[in-house]
C-alpha cells in the first residue's frame, strides 16, 4: 500500500498548491491551464491506448479492445455508472459546498477517472502488492500531483475527494494483488492498457471541452477487454 499512500500525498499536495493560485489567475488562465492538461491527457491516453500493437500482441487484439469498449460502454450505460458517480459527487457537493456554480462534483468525477484508469494504475498496484515495488506508482504519484494542480486550478478543491477513489481503487487492487498475477501478462494486459488509453483519451475530450463522452460508462471495457482474451484462450 505504501504507493497507494504517496499517490494520495501527491494528490492532496496538487489540490492545496493549484486551489491557493486558482482563484488568482484570471478565468481565460484557469482555462489555458485545463487546455494543457486536456492535450497532455489526450497524448498519454494515445500512446497507451497503442498497445495493442506492442509486443506479445496478435492480429486479434484491436478486435478484443474494440469489442470490449463496444460492450464496456453498454453494461456501463444500463448501470449507469458515470450517473452514479455524478450522483455522488453532488452529493459530497451539496454538503459541503452548496453555492450555485460550484465545480466540486466535476473535479471529483474527472480526477476521479483521471487518476484510476490506465495501466498505470493497474500494473503499479499489482507490482506493489505481489513484490513490494512501488516505484511504477511513485511515478504515477508524481505525473498525477502536477495533475491534480492544473485540475484543481480550475475545478477547485473537489479534486482533492479522488483520493477516496484512489484509495478503493488502488488499494483494493494492492490488496488482491496474487488474484491478478497470472492472468494480466501478455496480451490481457496489453488489451486493458489500451482499452485504459481509450478511455483516457475520453477524458481528454471532455477537458478541452470537445465532447463529455461520460468515460465512466466506459470502465467495464477495463474488465471485459481482457476476460474476452482469457474466453478465447479457453477454447
Amino acid at each position: 500500500m505504501v504507493g497507494t499512500f504517496i499517490n494520495v500525498g501527491t494528490v492532496l499536495a496538487g489540490t492545496v498548491i493549484g486551489t491557493a493560485i486558482g482563484p488568482r489567475l484570471p478565468e481565460r488562465y484557469q482555462q489555458r491551464v485545463l487546455a494543457g492538461l486536456g492535450m497532455i491527457t489526450l497524448i498519454i491516453g494515445a500512446d497507451l491506448a497503442l498497445a495493442w500493437g506492442r509486443e506479445d500482441t496478435t492480429q486479434s487484439t484491436p478486435l478484443y479492445v474494440l469489442a470490449g469498449v463496444l460492450l464496456g460502454g453498454l453494461v456501463g450505460e444500463a448501470i449507469g455508472i458515470e450517473r452514479r458517480l455524478e450522483q455522488l459527487g453532488d452529493l459530497v457537493q451539496r454538503r459541503l459546498s452548496p453555492s450555485e456554480g460550484s465545480t466540486v462534483s466535476e473535479g471529483f468525477v474527472s480526477a476521479s477517472l483521471l487518476f484510476c484508469v490506465g495501466s498505470l494504475t493497474v500494473v503499479g498496484s499489482i507490482q506493489d502488492g505481489l513484490t513490494g515495488d512501488y516505484q511504477t506508482l511513485a511515478t504515477k504519484a508524481v505525473l498525477d500531483g502536477f495533475a491534480a494542480i492544473a485540475l484543481s486550478a480550475a475545478l477547485g478543491w473537489g479534486v482533492g475527494l479522488s483520493i477516496v477513489t484512489i484509495l478503493v481503487v488502488q488499494g483494493g487492487l494492492t490488496l488482491g494483488a496474487g488474484v491478478f498475477d497470472d492472468i494480466l501478462v501478455g496480451e490481457a494486459l496489453a488489451v486493458l492498457t489500451s482499452a485504459g488509453g481509450i478511455t483516457i483519451i475520453g477524458i481528454a475530450l471532455k477537458l478541452l471541452d470537445l465532447k463529455d463522452v461520460k468515460v465512466g460508462n466506459f470502465l467495464p471495457a477495463l474488465v471485459i477487454a481482457p476476460a474476452l482474451v482469457g474466453l478465447v484462450d479457453l477454447f
